[in-house]
């Protein structure tokens, strides 16, 4: 479970360093880099939006149990 979620995470981060990639690069159609851009921070929106909904789904299925902080000193 813990896989899963990392992995996610680092693809979230590496769609995040595409766009990025995307608005500094020089030359070409602006119109194209844009579009590139675009996509790749909708499909980080869409990453994050499954990660969340993963995490739900594995709370309400048992498979991840939250411990919480411990409060005793």
């Amino acid at each position: 479970m813990k896989s899963v979620i990392v992995i996610a995470l680092v693809l979230v981060l590496a769609s995040l360093a595409g766009a990025g990639l995307f608005m500094l690069r020089k030359g070409g159609d602006t119109t194209s880099r844009d579009a590139r851009m675009a996509r790749a921070l909708a499909l980080r929106v869409g990453l994050s939006i499954a990660l969340f909904l993963f995490i739900l789904l594995g709370w309400y299925m048992g498979w991840i149990k939250p411990t919480g902080l411990p409060m005793g000193g």
